[in-house]
């Protein structure tokens, strides 16, 4: 519990001191900085940088905190991580093309699935599906990380709300791998929560910086790794655990849930237009939130408590199957998703 406690200290001391030195620099330099447009949010030139200091809170955390052998278990988590670090990083510096940008998330999911024992090994029932071959989980695993990767980034969209949602999220993680005596894990999870709080305070709004691709990327490939770990160690509990989900999968889909709804009704939403589900625009959760008057503020607490809605669910329904709870979240979500299409087309009707 100590390691755990100062490591998340570390990484908040770290990060909080680091991103005035990355503000000050790039405002000097009049480099680094988003600048609005057409489909962004913000009204002002704002640095983009402090992905960097995440990272580094996060894995100075991890070098001083992290037990040597522990740090040997999880190495190539790590170096998959410092590889997404680095595209994001040079993306946000001078804009990559979107091939570049997977093949290098290709590298690095590559990396965790073949070095580690991250892995979607079973279905563990779900649609009537147990082990999977090894070539198909190799294949599925990698899937899910660059999905999962991605669908963060596409929610940092506001001030804090990326912040908060991956607060929520890796806090979940931290605590329940800390309940079942997965200590190395934890500290996984909750450095990172440190370095994520420390940037919050930064980000909430009116925002001084963004975590930009480097830290969407960086946290979205933790949300990946930890929720297919997730999985794996809830099946390996035994059956009389009362941390043991009958349906883990649907838990952690529910753990990282605001993410990955979001990104599937913006591509069921382009789709039904015949556009690109890859085409930018202004139809994310946050952007209809605030269409209904939302501050940035209420809408990053809004997907929060509605983050913290669906993992209670989840908890509440632990002794269900994925065969019940999977279908149940998904038409909760499809209820949610209408009513919210209904009050901004009410709204505009009024307008």
């Amino acid at each position: 519990m100590t390691s755990i406690t100062l490591a998340i200290a570390t990484s908040f001391i770290i990060t909080f001191l680091v991103i005035p030195v990355i503000i000050k620099f790039s405002r000097k330099k009049k480099k680094m900085m988003d600048t609005p447009g057409r489909r962004k949010i913000h009204k002002k030139i704002t640095p983009s940088l402090g992905g960097i200091a995440i990272f580094l809170g996060f894995f100075v955390s991890l070098v001083i905190w992290m037990p040597l052998d522990g740090f040997q278990d999880f190495k190539f988590i790590l170096a998959g991580v410092s590889v997404i670090f680095v595209v994001g990083m040079r993306d946000d510096i001078i804009p990559l093309r979107p091939l570049y940008k997977l093949i290098g998330q290709l590298i690095a999911a590559s990396m965790v699935v073949i070095f580690t024992s991250t892995g979607l090994k079973s279905f563990y029932g779900l649609f009537d599906i147990y082990e999977l071959p090894e070539f198909v989980s190799y294949v599925l695993t990698v899937f899910t990380i660059i999905v999962i990767t991605n669908s963060f980034n596409l929610i940092d969209g506001l001030d804090g709300l990326a912040g908060t949602i991956a607060t929520i999220a890796l806090s979940t993680f931290g605590i329940w791998f800390f309940l079942i005596g997965e200590t190395l894990t934890a500290i996984l999870a909750l450095s990172m929560v440190g370095a994520v709080v420390a940037f919050l305070t930064f980000n909430w709004e009116p925002s001084k910086i963004f975590m930009g691709d480097t830290g969407a990327l960086v946290i979205g490939f933790m949300f990946s790794v930890l929720a297919i770990n997730f999985i794996d160690a809830n099946y390996n509990l035994p059956v009389e655990s009362p941390f043991r989900f009958k349906a883990s999968i649907t838990t952690a889909i529910c753990i990282i849930i605001i993410p990955l709804f979001d990104t599937l009704r913006i591509f069921i939403l382009r789709l039904s237009k015949r556009q690109s589900p890859f085409t930018p625009d202004k139809n994310h959760m946050h952007h209809a939130l605030m269409r209904l008057g939302l501050t940035h503020s209420q809408t990053a607490l809004s997907l929060g408590a509605l983050n913290v809605g669906y993992i209670v669910l989840a908890i509440a329904c632990s002794e269900l199957g994925d065969a019940l709870l999977l279908p149940l979240i998904l038409i909760l979500s499809i209820i949610l998703s209408l009513t919210l299409d209904f009050l901004i087309i009410r709204k505009l009707n009024r307008s």
